[in-house]
């Protein structure tokens, strides 16, 4: 599938930020009406981490709602890496804008950039191969094309965005349809010209969606040998996925057996934010 691009995300970063705003400041800012309304203020937003930077467009969105008046003045762009105490970005306006939309702009900014660096520290694992790897639908509800825009930022791809733009066929489906064949052809049925992935277990399942012309076939926790023989016996035929019990220690080792894709939940599932810190002065 293709990856999301930024300029795709227009209304739907302006309805994330529309969500966080109105979750956060509910009826109002109660402790910012402790500074006078007048009094204007700087910031500097700084990355306490190492880290690769996504995100910027939810920012710029969080400060454009609250107050026009507010200027954001970037130092870096999404998918820049970037080292500890290095500044992001500067934050000029009403001090009372500033602090009212600190914590909700550095959520999506240290989410996001959590999401983009994971990516990037699994795609240098196995950037000398010709692998891509994917995301899942393992993401935060609600916010699943952001985060699937942040993984594009760090180095890898996305693979279907929902139920609705491809079929990924696994075993339960497979078990209701009636089997392998039944499956693949229903889906051709259902819906010509969307992808259909298809999840076997061994190699006689590969040999079946083959024969019943799965575009895509998801290699679920086979051995290192059996994916180098599925390569072979797929021979171009369709596109081999790798799924299931991935880590790093794994992650070269089946690249090398020369699948086309490694889908990783954990890319978008389990994220560390990054962590950021906003110092102002008035």
């Amino acid at each position: 599938m293709p990856n999301l691009r930024l300029a795709d995300l227009t209304a739907e970063i302006e309805a994330n930020v529309r969500r966080a705003l109105l979750e956060d400041i509910g009826s109002g800012d109660i402790t910012a009406q402790l500074i006078p309304a007048e009094r204007l203020a700087k910031a500097t937003i700084i990355t306490r981490d190492a880290a690769v930077i996504a995100g910027t467009a939810w920012v710029d969105a969080v400060f454009r709602q609250l107050d026009p008046r507010v200027a954001v003045h970037w130092q870096v762009a999404d998918g820049e890496r970037v080292k500890p105490n290095q500044v992001l970005f500067h934050l000029e306006g009403p001090a009372r804008s500033l602090l009212t939309g600190e914590r909700s702009a550095l959520n999506f900014l240290q989410l996001l950039s959590g999401v983009a660096t994971r990516a990037q520290y699994l795609a240098d694992f196995v950037a000398e191969t010709q692998v891509k790897l994917l995301d899942t639908r393992k993401t935060l509800p609600g916010l699943r094309l952001a985060q699937k825009y942040a993984v594009t930022c760090g180095g890898c791809h996305n693979h279907r965005i929902g139920l609705y733009d491809a079929f990924l066929i696994k075993e339960n489906h497979i078990a209701a349809c009636g089997g392998i064949p039944e499956a693949i052809n229903a889906a051709h049925k259902i819906a010509p010209g969307k992808p259909v992935e298809i999840e076997v277990e061994n190699l006689a399942e590969l040999k079946e969606a083959l024969a019943a012309g799965a575009d895509i076939i998801m290699l679920d926790e086979l051995s290192l040998d059996d994916m180098r023989e599925a390569v072979r016996l797929n021979a171009g035929k369709a596109k081999l996925e790798a799924s299931g019990g991935i880590n790093e220690s794994t992650l070269l080792p089946i690249a090398e057996t020369g699948v086309d894709y490694i889908s990783i939940g954990a890319m978008t599932k389990d994220v560390k934010a990054v962590d950021l810190s906003m110092r102002l002065s008035l």
